[in-house]
């Protein structure tokens, strides 16, 4: 079952066996053992990879809740014989709010619970929590899973933002109409996973888009290097880069942010003390926070 688990998750046999350590061939004969005793496929052979069957999906949410109570023994019975919580939690993201605000914020959690390891893992995608890729994921949607608790956990502003360099040329916008006639930067529109992230849309009516990047890190140092207009997280602290806000008290847009954790791991302690200090560090930075607590 274990194996089956990783060859699911992993995608091959191959990737399966490096992460568990074990031949190839242990693998697939494992694999092949399981479809024997089923009497059906668990995946399909396929020249992208493999593909989990219809058989396969209906043994998965059993085997990840069997993974989920093991998971959760081991972990309190370590609680148990520390005074602080103990372990590991890799907390999954995007790429803006994990280097500009998360990781400046790992500091202050470590002083207070050095026992716990945090790992930070970026991406543009979901990150799917039921499939153990990581412990949280903190994004900008709340998509509904079986088996996973979606809570709110902070909300930020962004706005417009554009280097002086930009501004002596063209001119600072006085009203929103003035807008039509700038250059504004933002994401790859058809490369755009989340709709979350059309925020740009949401301000500004069919901006003149000049560069477009599937980084927001890239986005803000163009319009550092006097490219364009860009609309940008308060948490990225912008400022810091030569960039000031472009009709602060006109244009706005909000995002709530939303966490996902696994319903039977959510009130482990080393999960209760994080999802807590997130909570804590969004509600002091940015006030009005919709988060819960976790007592």
């Amino acid at each position: 079952m274990r194996i089956f688990l990783e060859v699911y998750r992993s995608g091959s046999l191959s990737a399966a066996a490096r992460k568990l350590r074990i031949d190839v061939s242990t693998v697939s004969r494992h694999i092949a053992s399981l479809e024997k005793a089923l009497s059906a496929p668990v995946f399909q052979r396929l020249p992208s990879g493999l593909k989990v069957t219809t058989r396969g999906r209906e043994i998965v949410s059993h085997i990840e809740s069997m993974e989920s109570h093991s998971l959760a023994m081991v972990q309190t019975d370590k609680a148990i014989l520390s005074d602080l919580p103990a372990g590991e939690i890799r907390i999954g993201t995007m790429e803006g709010i994990a280097s500009f605000y998360l990781a400046s914020q790992i500091g202050k959690f470590n002083e207070k619970y050095p026992d716990i390891m945090v790992e930070l893992l970026t991406s543009p995608h979901q990150v799917h929590v039921n499939r153990r890729e990581a412990d949280l994921f903190l994004s900008f949607y709340a998509h509904d899973v079986k088996g996973l608790d979606i809570l709110p956990v902070g909300k930020f502003r962004l706005y417009l933002y554009a280097h002086s360099d930009y501004l002596q040329q063209y001119g600072v916008p006085a009203n929103v109409s003035d807008l039509s006639h700038h250059k504004f930067i933002s994401y790859i529109g058809d490369l755009i996973q989340l709709d979350t992230v059309r925020w740009l849309d949401d301000a500004i009516n069919n901006p003149k888009i000049i560069f477009s990047s599937s980084s927001l890190v890239a986005q803000m140092f163009a319009a550092a290097s006097g490219t364009g207009i860009a609309m940008l997280p308060e948490f990225m602290k912008a400022e810091r880069f030569g960039l000031q806000r472009v009709l602060e008290n006109t244009v706005e847009v909000s995002r709530v942010v939303w966490l996902s954790v696994h319903s039977e791991l959510r009130y482990l302690p080393k999960m209760k003390v994080f999802i807590n200090f997130l909570l804590n560090i969004f509600e002091n930075d940015y006030p009005n926070t919709p988060g819960i607590r976790l007592e």
